[in-house]
């Protein structure tokens, strides 16, 4: 191999990339069960972070956290700046979000999931400035479609056309919180049906991009991180995503705007994550429609996780049964 072929193999994750990450996201997923319904979203966020960074630690890659979860709640995180693999590997950016449902965890709720996104080196927006972002996500049918600068009754009524259905069967998910409570109306006024979700855009925003989904579309403001981490998904199954920054005040705008950021601009996919080579990795902590959650099976633990890149276009689910007793305290066998 000449130095030239292996400069650029070190500029792209390697194919094997994902299936490794995927052990991340299982340990994650696994560590945080004994956490479920107990009603402490930091202790199993704090048990998850630990074993994604324990496992990342021995995957090669040269990754750089751009994307860190925790800071907008005060939560256990894996900080942005934070160096994880052994550094032998491709260069890479990351998105991590150890359980997207920190609360729906606690609560024993459906849809948690543990989660890892990335791309090239320099490749993903760096938004942790402003925690809050403004989403649109649907399927492909969006594209040329659909535009966060349109009002949600246009955007509806304009992909259910798209999609050949009527407006009355379109089914828009949405986070169920005050500040959503106009929007609501306005998709309701509009005569779709919703789909609250209680928490975990992450999985709303890509079932939205699904084809075998029920769900024709996701809106509204969540977070940032999420909104970057499901740009990495949709670019994967070619669904249509755009955002716009939503900071809480005049400070945050500021610091957003020293940042870099365009507070104005609506960002596309490729704007919130650039280049053709992006991953995603996702194992269910509860059970959810994107995928089942960790299952205890006897001496065994089950995981369900889905492996998506951009580049191939290909969509995995990975089972994998595990030995409970490698993996949970004597108390919670």
């Amino acid at each position: 191999m000449t130095s030239t072929d292996t400069a650029t193999l070190y500029l792209h994750p390697d194919r094997n990339l994902a299936m490794e990450l995927v052990r991340a996201t299982e340990a994650a997923a696994i560590r945080a069960t004994p956490f479920i319904g107990r009603g402490d979203k930091n202790a199993a966020d704090g048990a998850a972070v630990d074993a994604m960074r324990k496992f990342l630690g021995t995957v090669n890659f040269d990754g750089v956290v751009v994307i860190g979860e925790g800071e907008k709640d005060r939560a256990p995180m894996l900080f942005n700046g934070e160096h994880v693999g052994n550094g032998r590997g491709p260069a890479v950016d990351i998105a991590v979000d150890p359980i997207d449902g920190t609360s729906l965890t606690a609560a024993g709720r459906q849809n948690a999931l543990s989660v890892i996104a990335v791309s090239d080196r320099g490749t993903m927006l760096d938004a942790s400035s402003v925690f809050y972002m403004s989403k649109i996500v649907t399927g492909p049918e969006g594209h040329g479609v659909v535009d966060l600068s349109q009002s949600v009754g246009d955007n509806i009524r304009e992909l259910a056309k798209a999609k050949g259905k009527p407006v009355g069967e379109m089914r828009i998910a949405v986070l169920d919180r005050p500040r959503h409570e106009g929007l609501i109306e306005e998709i309701r006024a509009a005569g779709a049906g919703t789909r609250l979700m209680l928490d975990g855009d992450v999985a709303g925003g890509i079932n939205a991009a699904r084809y075998e989904s029920r769900i024709d579309m996701c809106i509204g403001i969540g977070g940032s991180p999420e909104g970057i981490t499901t740009a990495c998904a949709i670019k994967a199954i070619g669904g249509f995503m755009q955002g716009k920054l939503a900071p809480k005040d005049d400070a945050e705008r500021a610091g957003g705007i020293a940042a870099g950021l365009d507070m104005d601009r609506i960002y596309g996919a490729d704007d919130l994550v650039k280049g053709d080579n992006t991953f995603f990795v996702a194992t269910g902590v509860t059970d959810g429609g994107l995928v089942e959650g960790v299952r205890r099976k006897g001496p065994i633990i089950r995981t369900e996780s889905i492996v998506l890149r951009s580049k191939s276009g290909t969509v995995r689910r990975v089972i994998a049964d595990h030995v409970a007793a490698k993996w949970l305290e004597p108390a919670d066998l």
